[in-house]
């Protein structure tokens, strides 16, 4: 029998201070532990509360497991050891659950033994289109979030950016809207153009920026063309004309930003009462641009009833719970844990230097021909472009991608970036989710982000597909409380790299 535990990690679920006891909610399996005062230390019982995060070991009792040996989680405590992490993620990375219900879907297994998109029941044309991609083996998003779109069921999906969960939503979409009685009604007249009118929006994507929208876009494209729907992409800083033309012809399907998408329904353009699946992708970057009133005033604007509402987010804050309870009815909740992918195959490093010198170690490093293709952030779009410059005086050849920059300036930028034309791609964080360029090798964070999970979206940008990558960090003297903040949200140290030229 075993009686106890190398140290793992879990989060205080309840505990009465009065008689003494709760509970822990393990890391690893999302097994209650027992929590009894003994097992504290007496300035630990004094602070103790639900959410507190705990290190403890498991002992074996009759009545089921207990913890023992608890510390607090915090900066000051030792950190787990890789091999640890490993075992952790390995049984609790992929967790799928309902609201009060669990939920009917695929457990990690099934995705490790070898499902393919076959299995998924969808559509020949559907497969036919993915194979046309190259794609045969689905992501673990894919392969949970698949049958519970097809079924009409809503969905809240938490998922780094990355994980396929584009696939995830547009194809179960296309399936549900390929074949009803309203899209064989409309092949009627698919040769009359004075009735294009007549095709109905019936499924609206949000996105909080151009380049996820377009992303988006290029995806339905890719997995519908051979299903007869019709799709188009709404988005500012482009003159209106070109999709006013693409909305008249008639679309079954619009991806939009939220700004642009209230000018034409306003316009008279867009009508939104024949929506019958509604998905906010990135809705905690929604949140953070602001966009949650232009949300709930376009959500208004859709059926109440017989609606299907999706959404997709890498993190969970208090806000997106609240939203989703007035937009999602008995939703399935999806979590896909985001430390897999950044523990296993990115190397993370941080250099700690002055800020003057952060130009001239970007160059020293941009020096080594390892680095194919590098995304370095910067806080600001000045930043941006300074960095920018600084760099083509130098040769090496580099682009900016911010807000200020005009849409066809930053769709050029990368498409250079894409094909090998621009090696180096500087960027605000707008570009830190949606953002998909293969083989990037290198991300650069020349600004340490001011959210700790930001971080995680911008490294998240290399080590695509599986692919390793590394992910270097310019840390300032005084921002060693901000890296500490970094490696407890990844529960691992970074390596601190010393011999450079530029060290303080």
């Amino acid at each position: 029998m075993i009686k106890e535990t190398p140290r793992m990690t879990g989060t205080v679920k309840w505990y009465n201070k009065k008689k003494g006891f709760g509970f822990i909610t393990s890391d690893m399996n999302g097994e209650e532990v027992f929590l009894h005062r003994t097992a504290l230390q007496p300035h630990e019982e004094v602070h103790i509360v639900p959410g507190d995060r705990i290190t403890f070991k498991i002992q074996k009792k009759e009545k089921g497991l207990a913890a023992r040996d608890i510390k607090r989680f915090t900066e000051e405590n030792e950190f787990l050891t890789f091999d640890q992490i490993e075992n952790d993620i390995e049984s609790a990375d992929l967790e799928t659950k309902r609201f009060g219900e669990k939920a009917e879907v695929p457990q990690s297994d099934q995705v490790e033994n070898g499902m393919k998109f076959a299995d998924l029941d969808l559509k020949p044309e559907l497969l036919r289109a993915i194979g046309d991609a190259g794609y045969v083996i689905p992501t673990p998003i894919q392969v949970r979030a698949i049958p519970i779109v097809l079924k009409g069921q809503d969905l809240l999906g938490c998922a780094q950016t990355g994980t396929g969960k584009t696939a995830a939503f547009a194809l179960p979409i296309l399936q549900r809207l390929g074949k009803t009685s309203d899209s064989q009604e409309r092949s009627k007249y698919q040769n009359n153009s004075k009735k294009h009118h007549l095709r109905r929006v019936r499924a609206l994507i949000l996105s909080p920026t151009r380049e996820l929208a377009i992303q988006i876009g290029n995806s339905f494209n890719i997995y519908g063309k051979y299903t007869g729907l019709r799709s188009t992409v709404i988005y500012g800083g482009v003159g209106q004309n070109p999709q006013v033309k693409k909305l008249q012809s008639g679309v079954d399907i619009i991806i939009a930003t939220p700004g642009r998408l209230l000018d034409l329904i306003r316009q008279g353009y867009i009508n939104l009462s024949h929506i019958e699946t509604f998905v906010l992708d990135e809705g905690d970057r929604m949140l953070d641009m602001g966009f949650i009133p232009d949300i709930r005033t376009l959500v208004k604007m859709m059926p109440q009833k017989n609606r299907q509402a999706l959404i997709f987010s890498a993190t969970i804050p208090r806000e997106i719970i609240k939203l989703s309870k007035n937009i999602l009815h008995e939703p399935v909740e999806i979590n896909i844990s985001p430390n897999k992918p950044t523990l296993e195959i990115i190397q993370q490093a941080a250099y700690v230097i002055m800020k003057e010198k952060k130009q001239a170690l970007l160059e020293y490093l941009l020096a080594d021909s390892s680095i194919t293709r590098a995304l370095v952030f910067t806080r600001t779009k000045h930043s941006a472009n300074r960095v920018v410059k600084k760099l083509q005086r130098r040769g090496i050849r580099a682009d900016a991608i911010h807000g200020n920059k005009s849409q066809s300036a930053r769709q050029n930028a990368l498409k250079n970036f894409r094909t090998g034309k621009v090696r180096v791609l500087v960027a605000t964080d707008v570009a830190s989710r949606g953002l998909d360029v293969d083989n990037i090798s290198h991300v650069i964070q020349f600004d340490l982000p001011d959210e700790s999970e930001t971080y995680l979206h911008r490294i998240g940008r290399t080590a695509r597909a599986g692919k390793g990558g590394a992910a270097f960090a310019f840390c300032e003297k005084n921002q060693h409380r901000k890296l500490k903040e970094i490696e407890q949200l990844i529960r691992m140290r970074v390596k601190i790299v010393r011999n450079h030229p530029y060290a303080v």
